[in-house]
C-alpha cells in the first residue's frame, strides 16, 4: 500500500520553474543535458534492450512497454522513448515545464501524456510501470529514500528503475558547482547543492531499502579536451547512472 508522503522540494521546483522556458535550446541553460543526453539515451536503450529482451535494430523495439519519465522537463528524454514505441508518461512537479513539453511534443508529432503531478500523486492512483526513469532528479527531492520507494510502488513486478545523480566528494564540488555553475556558467549558481548529491553506494542502499535489486552501475564521464561524454565502467567519481529492478 502507498504511504503518504512527499518528496517535492518547493526550493527545488522554484528552480527549474524558473528557467523552463529554455528546456529546448541546446545553448542555454540546460546546455549539460542537451550535452549528455546522447550517453544517457544510448545507457537507458541498451539497459530496457537487456531486461526485456528488446532488439534496438527494430523499428520500434519498446512498443508494448509502459514508460515512467519523472522529473521530465521538457521532455528531453521523453520524446526519444516514445519514438522508440514505448508508452511514455511525462511527469513534472514544475509546473511550468509541462506547456513547454507538450508543444515541442506536438510540434513533433509525438503522443505524450504529459503531466503536473508527482511520484506520489501516481502511485496514490494506483498507476504503474514497466520503466521507471528518475534521471537528475534524486539529488533534488526532500527524501531521497521515501523517493525511490515511491518508485518502485510505481513499477510492475520485474519492473526496471533508472536512475542518474551526481557523487558526492571533492571532484563532484569542483566539477559540478565550481566547473559548470561558477566557471562555465552553463547552469545558475545554486542549481545544485553539494551536501544533497548522493554517492554510488548510497543510491544502491536506497534502492535495496525500497526492495528494489541493484543490478547495474555505470560513470558518464565528461572529457574537456574532446568535448563529449562517454559512458565508463569504472568511473563514477562525478555523474553516474544506477539500475535497479522490482522484486
Amino acid at each position: 500500500m502507498h504511504r503518504e508522503t512527499n518528496t517535492v522540494d518547493p526550493a527545488e521546483v522554484a528552480k527549474f520553474e524558473a528557467m523552463a522556458a529554455e528546456w529546448w535550446d541546446p545553448h542555454g541553460k540546460f546546455k549539460p543535458l542537451h550535452m549528455m543526453n546522447p550517453v544517457r539515451l544510448d545507457y537507458i536503450t541498451r539497459q530496457i534492450a537487456a531486461e526485456f529482451g528488446r532488439d534496438l535494430a527494430a523499428e520500434r523495439p519498446f512498443d508494448g512497454l509502459r514508460l515512467l519519465d519523472i522529473g521530465c522537463g521538457g521532455g528531453l528524454l521523453s520524446e526519444p522513448m516514445t519514438r522508440l514505441g514505448a508508452t511514455v508518461v511525462g511527469a513534472d512537479a514544475a509546473a511550468r515545464n509541462i506547456p513547454v513539453a507538450r508543444l515541442h511534443a506536438q510540434a513533433q508529432g509525438l503522443d505524450i501524456d504529459y503531466r503536473h503531478t508527482t511520484a506520489e500523486a501516481l502511485a496514490a492512483a494506483g498507476e504503474v510501470f514497466d520503466i521507471v526513469l528518475a534521471m537528475e532528479i534524486v539529488e533534488h527531492v526532500a527524501d531521497p529514500q521515501a523517493f525511490v520507494t515511491t518508485c518502485r510502488e510505481l513499477l510492475k513486478p520485474g519492473g526496471l528503475m533508472i536512475a542518474s545523480t551526481i557523487n558526492r566528494n571533492t571532484k563532484s564540488f569542483l566539477a559540478a558547482i565550481i566547473g559548470a555553475e561558477w566557471v562555465m556558467r552553463w547552469l545558475p549558481k545554486g542549481t545544485h547543492d553539494w551536501a544533497k548529491f548522493i554517492t554510488p553506494d548510497e543510491l544502491f542502499g536506497l534502492m535495496r531499502a525500497a526492495e528494489l535489486d541493484p543490478i547495474d552501475r555505470k560513470g558518464f564521464v565528461f572529457n574537456p579536451v574532446s568535448w563529449r561524454w562517454s559512458i565508463s565502467d569504472r568511473d563514477l567519481s562525478v555523474n553516474y547512472v544506477a539500475a535497479g529492478l522490482r522484486r
